[in-house]
């Protein structure tokens, strides 16, 4: 064989090498879909890079509202999802979307609202009662908008409520948690927000607490593998691994001690429920 023909037989085999070794090496990327309170909060920031340490894999983050997350994985656009919308998350599983969803961990809303508090609503623990009077007093109500799971327990509320803000008064903002808290801000108006990400807007917006401690103001978070058997070209495996470790005794233990602040903004709930 000649120099040439052992040149470009050795390149062929390489070639076909690198070819085949490339779906194992994109297998090694997991795909994950989750709020923005997780993203805008510092969370996955401070998780993450430990993880991916210690699975020798890189996760791709989507940072979206609840039911966009959940969209993404029902149409098997990533491997995992981590959201907070109980009855959708249960809907998702029931509908074959989704398997091994694990509780990881709580926190709870508040409404947030400027410090001249128009509403009369500062120091409530009512939230219905609380979101009554914003409605009647005619102050803004900055609402997500975007079918995330703080814009459903949002609308759930005024449901029961059997009013909400007219007009003007009422902005669907359709952005995510950080930037509608900006838009309460400039806007001297009210919004419902998940603590965390409150804490890490705080200083920026000067916006204040105005109600809170209402036990309809609970927000847990759960994480769900996509089916394979529905969307057979997602990473199950590496799906299952950020499962199984963000829910082992490691990850809960640094859920526990992440801070906003100062403060624990996220506290470890992982159990065998699915």
């Amino acid at each position: 064989m000649t120099n040439l023909k052992k040149h470009l037989a050795l390149l062929g085999f390489l070639l076909a090498a690198a070819a085949s070794a490339a779906p194992a090496l994109a297998q090694q990327a997991i795909r994950l879909s989750t709020t923005t309170s997780t993203e805008n909060s510092g969370l996955l920031q401070y998780l993450l890079p430990k993880f991916e340490a210690k699975a020798n894999a890189k996760v791709k983050v989507i940072s979206v509202g609840t039911g966009k997350a959940l969209e993404l994985a029902k149409n098997g656009d990533v491997d995992v999802t981590l959201v907070h919308a109980r009855a959708s998350e249960d809907q998702f599983v029931a509908e074959g979307h989704g398997v091994n969803r694990r509780d990881v961990m709580y926190n709870d809303f508040i409404i947030a609202g400027p410090e001249s508090d128009p509403a009369g609503i500062k120091g409530s623990k009512d939230v219905l009662a609380a979101m009554k009077k914003i409605a009647a007093s005619g102050a803004k109500f900055i609402s997500r908008g975007d079918n995330s799971g703080t814009d459903q327990m949002e609308k759930a509320y005024w449901k029961q409520v059997g009013s909400q803000p007219q007009g003007g008064a009422y902005v669907s903002a359709g952005l995510g948690m950080g930037e509608v808290l900006n838009m309460a801000a400039e806007l001297r108006g009210y919004t419902l927000t998940d603590r965390a990400t409150y804490i890490a807007y705080r200083a920026k917006t000067g916006l204040q607490i105005a109600v809170e401690g209402d036990p309809k103001m609970f927000n847990p978070y759960g994480i769900i593998a996509v089916n394979p058997q529905k969307s057979k070209d997602v990473n199950y495996k590496g799906a299952m691994q950020l499962i199984e470790w963000i829910t082992s005794s490691e990850g809960q233990q640094l859920i526990a001690a992440f801070k906003v602040d100062g403060r624990q903004v996220f506290f470890p709930s992982a159990s065998t429920a699915r």
